[in-house]
């Protein structure tokens, strides 16, 4: 597991072998090791690559539409719980003004999966179960390492509390970050993603 910024992202299983069977990583440059990561990745986790991306399984907990390019349902990504764990989990621990004390959140970052369904926009619109909208930039997600929650102190989330979905920013590494302006970007009870 690494860290970048406080969040921690879960490497593939691949990316975890390749580094044990390399043995000598020195003799290899970062970048073709790094290739050879990313292909064997890609082979192990066909049904989420941006070239076939598989139906839901299970009840879908999200809908992606607007500029995307990748499609499972009409002109629709539809995702349930199985396919966001599949993008790869991250996590951080931070406090909000929602909860008393930190928190940790795990879930996939928003930008992986911006880039899964091939995303062209700059806004993504967001839309709460309970029809609250807010409008976040797309740019957010690189620049923040937004995520796009599952889980809450590892239970995951149920509607009461804010789940299955909440868009969340590690308030914590940046005092920019604890402004009225992300808080309002922070929908949860997620249900639809519009990119435009």
């Amino acid at each position: 597991m690494r860290r970048d910024r406080g969040i921690a992202v879960s490497r593939p299983s691949a990316q975890r072998s390749a580094e044990a069977a390399s043995g000598d990583a020195g003799r290899l440059s970062r970048r073709a090791l790094t290739l050879g990561v990313l292909a064997s990745a890609s082979l192990a986790a066909p049904a989420l690559s941006a070239a076939s991306l598989r139906r839901p399984t299970q009840t879908p907990i999200l809908t992606m539409s607007g500029k995307i390019g990748v499609f499972n349902e009409g002109s629709t990504a539809r995702f349930d719980r199985e396919m966001l764990e599949g993008i790869g989990m991250a996590s951080f621990t931070t406090n909000t003004p929602w909860y008393d004390g930190p928190v940790t959140f795990e879930g996939p970052l928003m930008a992986k999966l911006m880039e899964l369904v091939e995303a062209q926009g700059q806004i993504v619109t967001a839309v709460a179960l309970n029809d609250y909208v807010t409008e976040i930039p797309v740019e957010d997600f690189r620049r923040y390492g937004v995520l796009l929650a599952l889980k809450r102190d590892g239970a995951y989330m149920p509607v009461r509390d804010k789940g299955p979905l909440f868009i969340v920013y590690p308030y914590d590494t940046d005092p920019e970050l604890r402004h009225r302006r992300f808080y309002s970007r922070s929908a949860w009870q997620v249900a639809r993603l519009i990119v435009s």
